[in-house]
């Protein structure tokens, strides 16, 4: 079983979460211009990389916030968790503490 930390409630199980795809997709800046294609590419066109991958989740029952987590995808190990508000977590700088 999968063990994520929400970054207010703590570690818990990964049945209490809700999967809400990739993280920082930036919205269109004008998106009554995008024709068909590109509407189809913002909604449905993701990247699906091995390793590190930011992801967004929900912890449904509980908070019931939005957060993003930092998952290896090779391993399924989540490598950190972080708030909406807060950057993307640089991996390679040394992790005071490990997960949040």
């Amino acid at each position: 079983m999968l063990l994520i930390t929400c970054p207010w409630c703590g570690p818990r199980d990964e049945t209490e979460y809700h999967y809400g795809g990739q993280a920082h997709v930036p919205y269109p800046e004008k998106p009554a211009e995008l024709d068909d294609r590109q509407w189809a590419e913002y909604v449905f066109y993701r990247d699906n990389p091995k390793g590190p991958f930011a992801e967004r989740w929900m912890h449904a029952h509980g908070c019931r916030r939005w957060f993003n987590a930092l998952r290896d995808t090779a391993t399924y190990e989540v490598l950190a968790t972080y708030r909406l508000d807060e950057p993307r977590p640089d991996l390679a700088a040394p992790a005071a503490g490990g997960e949040r």
